[in-house]
């Protein structure tokens, strides 16, 4: 029987793989509340932070499980920044 201090490696190192940086669920989240406020203000800003979070939050792959925020995120946000640019120029 071990004690608490043995093991050498942790047991858990995020959802990301690595130590450092917000995980995937996070990710999600602010690239989803980003296209949201973009719609209201400040779309040709927080349009791209939605796309790119919602890239970096689905893997960069389109297929697995729990990517449906991390989608919507990059959609929306791709639609908001497309809506900005629209609006400025027309």
């Amino acid at each position: 029987m071990t004690g608490f201090g043995t093991r050498k490696t942790p047991r858990s190192r995020g959802r990301m793989g690595s130590g450092s940086g917000p995980d995937r669920a996070t990710l999600g989240i602010i690239g989803l509340v980003c296209a949201v406020a973009g719609f209201f203000t400040l779309g040709i800003v927080l349009g791209p932070i939605a796309v790119i979070c919602g890239w970096l939050a689905m893997g960069r792959r389109w297929t697995g499980s729990r990517r449906a925020m991390a989608l919507v995120a990059l959609i929306l946000g791709a639609i908001d920044t497309l809506a900005a640019v629209l609006w400025t120029f027309f």
